[in-house]
């Protein structure tokens, strides 16, 4: 499987990648500055995965060296999405000692993160590979990476909801309840929004669902409904409007993640494998 996962370009991600390298180095490497000489000491380095996963972040982690020394040379040996076994080798670094020894936590932290990301976004992927349905992240991502979360989750097999507010409009409970309701809400929001954002209603019951469908709601979430009322929403929506997408979302588990698919809704939202990853065992050995 290698899903395609899209880097926003370096000049938004530099400023990142340069503020967590300051936080991990701070006014120096005290050990590393002790033992080498700038720059004068060239070394190799391998990636070794430690658990079996599936691989995501390594241009990130080339970039890391590259920003401390642009003469660094980082090779993936597998490609991005690709699974990776216990023992296998999966880069290789070449460059001054001092860049890959500052660069190494920096680079190992983000790669981990993300293969950990990927490997359980793919878990739940696999699933449901043979429905007509989709995995949707959510915007619960750690303040900081969420552009880099969400990459993983793409290359995972997922797919991306907005990335933030701006992104399109989603009309929550508070939204609901802060106006008095769906209909006034959809009529507010329709007029201000420019061309061609799309509306979501979120719903928690088939009164809400008849009133998104009723003011024309791009996408109905079905939010947190029993197996039955998602199957009642479904065949109602269907049968009124089949232009509208549905988005199942609410404590969605891999224990229940097919059965909510076999529903017949368009896509799948849970915010698990970001949230509830672990980081994927990832080392680094001088040569």
């Amino acid at each position: 499987m290698n899903n395609v996962g899209v880097l926003p370009p370096w000049l938004v991600l530099d400023p990142l990648l340069h503020g967590w390298l300051l936080e991990d180095i701070g006014r120096g490497d005290r050990t590393t500055e002790s033992l080498l000489s700038e720059n004068a000491t060239p070394g190799q380095a391998q990636w070794i995965a430690k658990a079996p996963g599936i691989i995501a972040g390594l241009p990130i982690a080339s970039r890391v060296f590259q920003l401390l020394n642009d003469q660094v040379s980082f090779v993936g040996l597998v490609p991005e999405g690709a699974k990776c076994e216990p023992g296998q080798m999966i880069a290789q670094i070449n460059g001054s000692l001092d860049a890959l020894l500052m660069g190494e936590r920096v680079a190992l932290n983000l790669a981990m993160r993300l293969s950990g990301i990927a490997t359980l976004t793919n878990i739940y992927v696999e699933k449901i590979a043979d429905l007509p349905v989709q995995l949707v992240d959510t915007r619960k991502t750690t303040p900081g990476l969420r552009l880099l979360e969400k990459y993983a989750t793409v290359v995972g097999g997922g797919t991306n909801h907005r990335m933030g507010l701006d992104d399109a409009v989603m009309i929550k409970d508070n939204h609901i309840a802060a106006v008095g309701g769906i209909g006034e809400a959809v009529i507010q929001i329709r007029s201000r929004i420019p061309y061609p954002l799309t509306i979501e209603v979120e719903t928690e019951n088939l009164g809400q669902v008849q009133e998104a469908l009723q003011h024309k709601a791009d996408i109905i979430m079905l939010d947190n409904m029993p197996l039955n009322m998602i199957l009642e929403a479904v065949q109602l929506i269907r049968s009124q409007d089949n232009r509208v997408k549905i988005e199942a979302s609410g404590n969605v588990t891999l224990e229940t993640i097919r059965t909510v698919a076999e529903t017949g809704v368009d896509y799948i939202s849970t915010s698990a494998p970001i949230t509830q990853s672990r980081w994927l065992d990832l080392s680094m050995r001088i040569k």
